[in-house]
């Protein structure tokens, strides 16, 4: 009952965080397209007091006249409506997700004690506290005189997340390490939405109430995190599927992947932004992005970063490899799997005979020999030895005999 219950519950969080991820993506590039897009009128008529620009819409059959007022307009309306569950949703199913999968299962992805050697306690207390040092560090930073200069800022904020994330790779898995980093950047922008934006946005209201004018750098310290937050969307989207691909999270230069998606995001973030605002096409970003796909997929075949030197050994016999598969992957892949927490085998791909081991090659050949991705955090200790000879298998055309 109780793998039941856990399996449910995991698979109604991530149904809930997929959700209001979308709501909360979806408004914030929504808004940020609006903020550029605003114009003043083409007839030359005077916008309303107050007022910084205006957009025309037009959706499901209907016109929207948009306007946005440089602080806040002379009288608060009745009613507002205030952009900021979806953000609080997506944070707070998201790290009880992180708990129910990762916490809960640190053996399996979260450790690997060839990089660490570490209990379960230490890996999710590890993982939970640099969290809130890392929000702390770029909090920091942007309150530090660095806050002032956007492209200084964005280039240590850089740094700052591609050494986290090489850190990372050097504590827990490399499963692990990315998700860690794809929460970390998660807890920032959420951080950005509870910390900065909404108590700004309630000082301005309860100015006006008051009858007082709000402070101009109210706005705008709250639009510079809604701009961090537009740029780190992406990276973070390609962090949290990242687990499902071992060529991206279980190879040597899993860290430097990373590095290269931080800087592909904002690229394409940045023509769009300047498409929006009517500044021109920057065409070149694709290409940027393009060279970066292509040096993602180039590391990516670099191999894990434990590897056997030498040549390959002889191929072994079909027995021999079937042999290494039963002992180090059947526990799980099987139809009643022996492991702890394992209710059913992952992907419903069992490796408990010969047939479904020679299907599934391919599948071995990525998860196991050009990565190490499985068995995932090593559990079950296969030596580099077992990969070498499933690798000298495979080579030789994965025979059956």
């Amino acid at each position: 009952m109780d793998l039941i219950l856990t399996e449910w519950l995991s698979a109604l969080l991530r149904w809930l965080h997929v959700v209001a991820a979308m709501a909360w993506i979806g408004s914030s590039f929504y808004f940020i397209h609006l903020d550029l897009s605003l114009r003043g009128r083409s007839d030359g008529t005077p916008l309303p007091d107050g007022v910084k620009g205006e957009a025309w819409q037009v959706h499901g059959g209907g016109f929207y006249h948009i306007l946005k007022y440089v602080v806040a307009p002379a009288r608060m309306p009745d009613e507002l409506t205030w952009f900021k569950w979806e953000s609080y949703a997506t944070w707070l199913s998201g790290f009880a997700l992180l708990v129910v999968v990762y916490y809960l299962n640190a053996d399996l992805f979260l450790i690997d004690r060839a990089v660490l050697d570490l209990t379960a306690p230490q890996a999710a207390g590890l993982a939970f506290g640099t969290l809130v040092v890392a929000w702390l560090g770029y909090e920091g930073l942007c309150r530090s005189p660095l806050g002032r200069y956007e492209v200084a800022l964005a280039l240590v904020g850089f740094a700052f997340l591609v050494a986290l994330t090489w850190g990372f790779t050097h504590v827990f898995s490399g499963r692990g390490a990315l998700t860690q980093i794809g929460a970390l950047v998660g807890t920032i922008m959420v951080a950005n939405v509870f910390v900065i934006i909404i108590p700004y946005q309630k000082k301005t209201v309860a100015a006006l109430v008051d009858g007082r004018t709000p402070d101009p750098y109210w706005g705008d310290i709250g639009k510079q995190r809604s701009v961090h937050n537009n740029y780190l969307t992406l990276p973070v989207v390609f962090l949290m599927l990242s687990n499902h691909y071992p060529l991206v999270f279980a190879t040597r230069f899993n860290w430097l992947i990373v590095a290269i998606v931080l800087l592909i995001g904002p690229v394409i973030r940045h023509f769009y932004n300047t498409r929006h605002a009517g500044k021109g096409d920057p065409w070149w970003t694709w290409g940027l992005a393009a060279a970066g796909i292509a040096a993602i997929v180039w590391l990516s075949m670099a191999g894990p970063r434990e590897g056997r030197s030498g040549a390959l050994p002889p191929t072994p016999k079909f027995a021999e490899v079937g042999d290494i598969v039963m002992s180090r992957c059947s526990m799980c892949h099987a139809q009643e799997p022996v492991w702890a927490g394992i209710p059913h085998a992952p992907r419903d791909l069992r490796l408990d005979d010969p047939e479904s081991i020679r299907r599934h090659a391919r599948l071995i050949d990525l998860q196991a020999v050009r990565t190490h991705a499985m068995p995932p955090g090593n559990v079950t200790e296969m030596t580099l030895d077992e990969r070498a000879q499933l690798a000298a298998w495979l080579a030789a055309g994965a025979p059956g005999e």
